[in-house]
């Protein structure tokens, strides 16, 4: 689906830099069935590999064969939960999820595995990561199903009810259990999805039809595991067995693990996982993430060269493409700036004194390194631009000669619809600029992006398997026009 009939509106401003926090992904989500094992803990380290897909809360749901326990609450992982918290979540079968809120609610009620009571007096915990495009419908067919349904309505699709939504709709098909229900409700999902869920006794996972963003089956002595990543395998010594399929659903359960589909795959993976959102040990396509943001780097050195002194990273996004870059173009790899890997979301404004102070309380340059070179700064991607911005002019207030951005993807040009939190068409800057005048907005010698077929061959999945719409328009599954026009102006800023 091509979508371009919404005018860019952009003016070239920049905002503050401390409102700029690049794309971000929504969820990750986590679920274990091991009997015998500390699944509390296991969940709990499973979720802290996932940190970097959502910061705003957490929270991990245990069943012990006869009810669910649910904790969670606003913060990181390992601000939500302390010895006491995970000794009080004893059982069998667990549900974690760590999440990334923007323009929805951000509060205790949406913090995740949501809780939901069946029909068949059971109960329901449940983790997404992902957006769905089809809410209206799905409203409609839970007012069908339950006229007195107190499911908030969602006033825009990014609002925070699309878990709350899928969890009302598999209670009220639930009378001959949650498996029969998800049967029932998977189908209808349209959009981007990766959910765990559980009731007493049993463990599911199920991954839309498009497989947009990752999710992983993993094995241990003892029972299985659903991640998010990989990377959440290994920290809890799991095995990688092997992706759960788009449009695949998985039941653990007293008998074993079984498998079915719930609809034909099209796989649509988000080419984005592979520029920024997934952790560079985790592996995504059967490829691990670092080794392919290094042959990004070294595609854009092939299109882009320029002569230089240095290549430094943005730290720690653009490392692995920097790396790429210096072997590509022959030009020294270099660590120009410090990351404060401890800034997180503050509820502490700065004063303007601050403001003015901008990108150095999450970067800070090494005079020394880059005193009098001529550097080129690889960073992932360039949203509303204010971060490069600050950055260049903060290199050259520390005695860079040159200052030569290079990009590791396209220009951002259309909203995301499937979970990730770019910034509105509105405020994006690529669409309203021509890259010259980007170039000259943040303040650079030279800016140069990589094309999208150079990223698409550095990835090594053909173009028809991904999603690549942030850059292209082309949207692997329907939007409604009027919630494509709406959201392209207000933004799509909503997981679950």
């Amino acid at each position: 689906m091509k979508f371009g009939d919404t005018a860019a509106i952009n003016s070239g401003d920049t905002l503050d830099v401390f409102d700029d926090p690049g794309p971000r992904d929504k969820c990750g989500v986590f679920g274990v069935r091991a009997p015998g094992e500390e699944i509390s803990k296991l969940t709990y380290f499973g979720l802290f590999a996932l940190q970097h897909r959502g910061q705003e809360s957490a929270g991990i749901a245990v069943s012990n064969g006869e009810r669910i326990t649910v904790v969670k609450d606003m913060g990181l992982v390992s601000q939500v939960f302390n010895e006491a918290a995970l000794a009080s979540l004893c059982g069998d079968i667990a549900v974690g999820h760590c999440r990334y809120s923007t323009n929805g609610a951000s509060g205790w009620n949406d913090a995740q595995p949501t809780f939901q009571g069946l029909r068949n007096g059971h109960a329901l915990a449940l983790a997404h990561n992902g957006n769905l495009t089809n809410t209206d419908e799905l409203e409609t067919w839970l007012g069908a199903l339950n006229q007195t349904s107190q499911v908030p309505r969602k006033v825009r699709m990014d609002s925070t009810s699309d878990t709350a939504l899928v969890a009302a709709l598999l209670s009220e098909t639930s009378e001959n259990g949650l498996e029969a229900a998800a049967r029932q409700v998977l189908p209808k999902l349209v959009g981007a999805f990766c959910l765990v869920f559980c009731d007493e006794t049993t463990l599911f996972a199920a991954r839309d039809p498009q497989g947009l963003h990752p999710l992983v089956l993993g094995r241990l002595s003892s029972g299985w595991v659903i991640a998010s990543e990989s990377s959440a395998l290994d920290i809890i010594g799991a095995t990688f067995i092997r992706e759960v399929e788009p449009g695949e659903l998985i039941i653990v359960d007293d008998d074993g693990l079984r498998s079915e589909r719930f609809a034909p795959a099209d796989p649509h993976g988000c080419v984005f996982e592979h520029v920024y959102l997934a952790r560079p040990d985790s592996l995504v396509s059967g490829r691990r993430i670092h080794l392919v943001r290094q042959e990004i780097g070294r595609t854009l050195a092939m299109e882009t060269a320029v002569d230089a002194d240095l290549v430094i990273p943005t730290p720690e996004s653009g490392t692995p493409s920097a790396i790429g870059y210096a072997e590509a173009s022959g030009i020294p790899y270099g660590q120009g700036l410090v990351k404060n890997s401890y800034v997180g979301r503050t509820f502490i404004q700065p004063s303007q004194t601050l403001r003015q102070l901008g990108i150095r309380l999450k970067l800070n340059p090494i005079r020394d390194v880059i005193e009098g070179k001529r550097l080129i700064v690889v960073d992932d991607s360039i949203v509303r631009g204010n971060t490069q911005n600050a950055l260049v002019k903060m290199l050259r207030e520390a005695g860079a000669a040159e200052v030569h951005v290079r990009i590791a993807s396209p220009p951002v040009l259309w909203p995301c619809f499937f979970g990730i939190d770019f910034a509105t068409r509105a405020e994006l800057i690529a669409p309203g600029l021509s890259v010259d005048e980007i170039c000259r907005s943040i303040g650079a010698d030279t800016l140069a992006y990589i094309s999208l077929e150079g990223l698409v061959a550095s990835v090594g999945i053909p173009q028809r398997k991904l999603c690549c719409a942030c850059f292209d328009g082309n949207y692997p599954v329907r939007i409604p026009a009027k919630r494509a026009i709406q959201l392209s102006q207000e933004g799509a800023n909503g997981c679950g």
